[in-house]
């Protein structure tokens, strides 16, 4: 089985614990359940709840979930992280090397001064205006 199977069977099919052979439990990792459960905002509560058993008492994080959740199909949207573009990458070089500091706390500066400030850290490493516009695309 795989991760969309379990959720299946979590929310809309239900079958009993002892259904399911030892293939099927090594199968079943607690963590993308709960990470998928909780882009539903009605189980959130119930997922921070039952987050704090163990990961390898996987009967019992099952169990729970099949009980609690309501017998209806769901959609679990994953949202995943915010992809960068590859200007930004090239962005934040430069203001790493003004700053010497890291790539990610470039990309926190880079927010914080916002666009005149980027600019203006940009005129000093000799960078015209035709590039500044792409870079800050």
């Amino acid at each position: 089985m795989d991760l969309f199977k379990w959720l299946e069977e979590i929310t809309v099919k239900k079958r009993p614990i002892d259904s399911f052979t030892e293939d099927d439990w090594s199968s079943f990792n607690s963590f993308m359940i709960h990470k998928y459960l909780s882009m539903n905002m009605g189980y959130i509560e119930l997922v921070n709840y039952v987050q704090k058993l163990p990961h390898d008492n996987k009967k019992q994080i099952y169990s729970i979930y099949k009980d609690m959740i309501p017998k209806r199909k769901v959609w679990l949207k994953y949202i995943g992280p915010k992809k960068k573009k590859n200007n930004t990458d090239e962005l934040a070089d430069y203001i790493a090397k003004h700053f010497e500091c890291s790539l990610g706390e470039a990309d926190e500066y880079i927010d914080l001064l916002g666009k005149k400030g980027v600019t203006s850290i940009l005129y000093k490493f000799g960078i015209e205006d035709k590039e500044i516009k792409k870079l800050l695309k």
